[in-house]
């Protein structure tokens, strides 16, 4: 888990100083040459760039073990970290569509050459950017919300390149804006996902993936005296690191209650990956009722 963590990071700080580096060229580009393409492209790599360096912080304060006050650890930042980051790219799809928007109206002139050199440079930086991310931990939220960005990245370069080559063979300048709105579109449906994914572990919400009904079915098979399981809650801190209470009825009175708890937590641990457990046993009739 820690060589994962530190591989995690060492791969965003990579990403960061790339991007940062050229998003400064990107924007001389893009000023010099009038592409709302490249403009647009250097203002989601400014995002970016804060996303990425949120990225690394988050990683950074997820290591902080546990104290009086969070007593589950900052594992959670990496979560926050990934809803502000898709909430960021959702803010420069609005940018963009707006900056979209007035071009339609006045139609400026585009330099296609500076554009192509400037777009294919960022093309490069991008491909690497997002092959170190991609080799990161691919299902960690806050691995997943940089590369993200970065994938905008690669897709606004694209375009960009694709748009400079129609201007220097046809002259046609609304190509510019049309692939900017494209690489929008593109961009918001993978935000709305990272910021519905880290939203759902933000309000605590179960796995996606797991049945509950399924779950407690097999804990009554495989552990004996367990008859009904009820009041089970599942939520996780990340993803990766899920956590369960559970009340377990018992048919008899054990004589080792501790060796049901076991039994229980071994099937939660070897079947569904849950570390964090707590069971509480019940005899006769619910505590809580």
């Amino acid at each position: 888990m820690q060589h994962s963590h530190n591989n995690n990071m060492r791969r965003v700080t990579i990403a960061l100083v790339l991007t940062a580096t050229f998003m400064l060229v990107e924007v001389a580009g893009g000023i010099l040459s009038g592409s709302l393409a490249l403009l647009a492209d250097a203002g989601h790599m400014l995002t970016d760039t804060m996303a990425l360096a949120l990225a690394a912080v988050a990683f950074s304060v997820s290591k902080r073990p546990p104290d009086k006050r969070l007593t589950y650890g900052y594992q959670r930042f990496q979560i926050l970290a990934a809803f502000v980051n898709g909430l960021s790219l959702i803010v420069v799809v609005g940018w963009i569509l707006y900056e979209a928007i007035s071009r339609f109206l006045e139609p400026p002139e585009v330099m296609g050459s500076t554009m192509l050199v400037v777009a294919a440079a960022g093309l490069v930086v991008n491909l690497i950017s997002f092959f170190v991310l991609h080799g990161g931990d691919r299902d960690n939220l806050n691995i997943r919300g940089a590369a993200m960005h970065v994938a905008g990245d690669l897709l606004g370069s694209v375009a960009a390149i694709i748009a400079a080559i129609v201007i220097l063979t046809t002259g046609w300048m609304p190509i510019d804006t049309i692939l900017s709105i494209a690489v929008a579109m593109l961009i918001l449906r993978s935000a709305w996902k990272l910021v519905k994914r880290s939203s759902h572990v933000l309000l605590e919400g179960a796995p996606e993936w797991l049945d509950l009904e399924a779950m407690q079915e097999k804990v009554v098979a495989r552990v004996p005296t367990v008859t009904e399981i009820h009041h089970v809650h599942v939520w996780g801190l990340t993803p990766q690191d899920l956590m369960l209470t559970m009340h377990v009825c018992i048919a008899t009175q054990p004589e080792n209650p501790t060796e049901i708890i076991r039994g229980v937590k071994k099937v939660l641990q070897d079947e569904y990956g849950i570390g964090h457990s707590t069971i509480e046993i019940e005899l006769n009739d619910c505590a809580d009722h």
